[in-house]
C-alpha cells in the first residue's frame, strides 16, 4: 500500500447541518458531490460526508458512541491568530469547544473543538513546522 491517504468519509447524523458547518468555515464542495455525499477537496486529500447511517449500511458496521475514539483530525494554521479566528468561527457554527485555544508543552499554540457528529479536531500553529506556498505541511 501507498503511504498516502486520499479520502476520509465521515458519518454525519444530520446530513444538511452538517454540510452548512462545513460551508461556514468556508470550505468549497466539489461538483462531483452528490445529493447525499458531499466532498470537499482539501489539497491532495478529500473530506467526505455521507450519512451515518447508509456508512453503516456499507461498512456492515454499527457505531459505536463514545466521548473521544483516539483519533483527531488537524488543522495546522499559519499563527496563532488564525488558530483564535478558526475556533471562534467553528464555535459560532455550533462546534463544542473541547479545549479553548492556548500555549501547548510541545512549543506550539492549539485548541480542540468536536463538530456536531463529535468528531475531534485540532487547530494548530506550530512554529517548528514548515508549510507550503499551498499551505501543506513539509516534514
Amino acid at each position: 500500500m501507498r503511504q498516502k491517504f486520499t479520502l476520509i468519509t465521515l458519518g454525519v447524523r444530520d446530513f444538511l447541518k452538517a454540510l452548512a458547518f462545513y460551508e461556514g468555515l468556508g470550505w468549497k464542495r466539489s461538483e462531483q458531490s452528490q445529493e447525499d455525499y458531499a466532498l470537499f477537496p482539501l489539497g491532495g486529500i478529500v473530506l467526505g460526508l455521507y450519512p451515518i447511517e447508509e456508512l453503516e449500511k456499507d461498512t456492515t458496521l454499527s457505531r459505536q458512541l463514545t466521548d473521544f475514539s483516539g483519533m483527531t483530525i488537524s488543522y495546522n494554521a499559519t499563527s496563532e491568530e488564525e488558530v483564535d479566528e478558526v475556533m471562534r468561527e467553528a464555535g459560532r457554527l455550533g462546534a463544542t469547544i473541547v479545549k479553548p485555544a492556548q500555549k501547548v508543552f510541545w512549543g506550539g499554540y492549539s485548541g480542540y473543538f468536536k463538530d456536531m457528529d463529535g468528531y475531534v479536531f485540532e487547530v494548530a500553529y506550530n512554529p517548528f513546522w514548515q508549510m507550503d506556498d499551498e499551505g501543506n505541511l513539509v516534514l
